[in-house]
């Protein structure tokens, strides 16, 4: 290969890395144009988290064995690459490296992976910062000229950096959606909450001016209209900006569902700390299933329980109401369930609901940390 078309090799993954804004399509792109440009046939990469454990976020022309089963022998179990990544032992492009994973499948004979045996292999990183591994192979290739493993170490860089600037790009939106959040809550406490608060009080003192029964009630009835209208306010404004989350979730939520007039039996059981996304994804899990609570449940005792293990915590809502009925194969019944569903698994997280007409609603659900 000569330089020129090194060169543009690199310029054109370059100008697709910079088009990106999410690191799943950025990568599955980068991927596919890199095996293009080069001739080669197979690739895929690893993200891998502080912990060292790996997510297969992209991948092109696996071979079937590899592919099989939504990619289970890809997504599961140790190999060489990875267990080094997470040693230490390595920090650059690597010559050729026998695939773990081609060799579980040939050795169990599990089928035909089309003369792929083995595979050079790449980490992703800026500075000193690591994000994970970039793998490519062909056909009955088992050696990589320097050229070609300089080639490979260029873009993993590419990739790296542009990890990187979508990561701290994130890091900005969710910092200003924070802060948005909070200018709202204070707009909306300082002007419609004031608002209604006079409204509700000039109601009263006009029901206690007339002694038209008629307009007493209609005064009374503005009156209720405006406690409630306050109440739901004041509720939207805790959404937007919790107070006492300072204190942990599970006062957060206590604080929460005494607003809502429930009461709620907390137990917490190892460290209260969490990582910021888990902790703001349970209180807002949790706000949406105390409100279900007050709407649906016809009752005002919970349950909550909060477990925190090394690797993950478990959250569970419950309650003694009316229930309904749910088929865990059918789409969930509400905005609101999905919402929770949604955030649930945006942190690779399950959720599960149980539900019975009479017996009550459990919401689980476990976030890995």
């Amino acid at each position: 290969m000569s330089r020129f078309e090194e060169i543009s090799i690199l310029k054109e993954i370059a100008e697709l890395l910079n088009e990106g804004a999410d690191s799943n399509t950025v990568l599955a792109g980068v991927l596919r144009k890199l095996l293009h440009l080069t001739g080669l046939q197979t690739g895929w990469i690893f993200l891998i988290d502080e912990k060292g454990q790996h997510q297969l976020t992209a991948n092109e022309s696996l071979p079937e064995p590899l592919a099989h089963n939504n990619n289970q022998r890809m997504c599961k179990g140790d190999c060489w690459c990875v267990s080094r990544y997470n040693n230490g032992k390595l920090n650059k492009a690597v010559n050729i490296i026998e695939c773990q994973r081609i060799e579980n499948v040939i050795l169990e004979n599990a089928g035909d992976t089309g003369g792929l045996t083995h595979h050079a292999t790449v980490p992703l990183r800026a500075g000193n910062e690591r994000f994970g591994l970039l793998n490519v192979g062909s056909p009955h290739k088992t050696h990589f000229q320097k050229d070609e493993l300089a080639l490979l170490e260029a873009v993993a860089f590419q990739i790296g950096t542009a990890l990187k600037r979508i990561k701290l790009t994130q890091r900005e939106q969710e910092t200003a959606l924070i802060s948005e959040r909070n200018r709202l809550a204070r707009d909306l406490h300082d002007s419609v909450n004031q608002l209604l608060f006079s409204l509700s009080l000039t109601a009263r003192a006009g029901r206690e001016m007339t002694d038209n029964e008629e307009v007493q009630q209609t005064f009374s009835y503005i009156q209720d209209l405006a406690q409630d209208a306050l109440g739901e306010m004041r509720a939207l404004i805790w959404q937007l900006k919790p107070q006492g989350l300072e204190n942990g979730i599970v006062s957060a939520l206590k604080s929460y569902a005494e607003m809502l007039a429930l009461t709620i039996d907390a137990k917490l059981t190892g460290i209260s700390s969490f990582p910021e996304k888990v902790e703001e994804a349970l209180w807002r899990i949790g706000q949406e299933a105390l409100g279900n609570c007050k709407k649906h449940a016809q009752t005002t005792h919970i349950s909550l329980s909060l477990i925190r293990s090394n690797d993950s915590v478990t959250m569970t809502i419950q309650d003694q109401g009316c229930g309904f009925y749910f088929d865990e194969n059918l789409e969930l019944p509400s905005f609101g369930l999905k919402n929770m569903k949604a955030r649930t698994e945006a942190l690779r997280g399950t959720f599960l609901l149980t539900s019975e007409p009479g017996r009550g609603t459990e919401i689980k659900i476990q976030i890995p940390i």
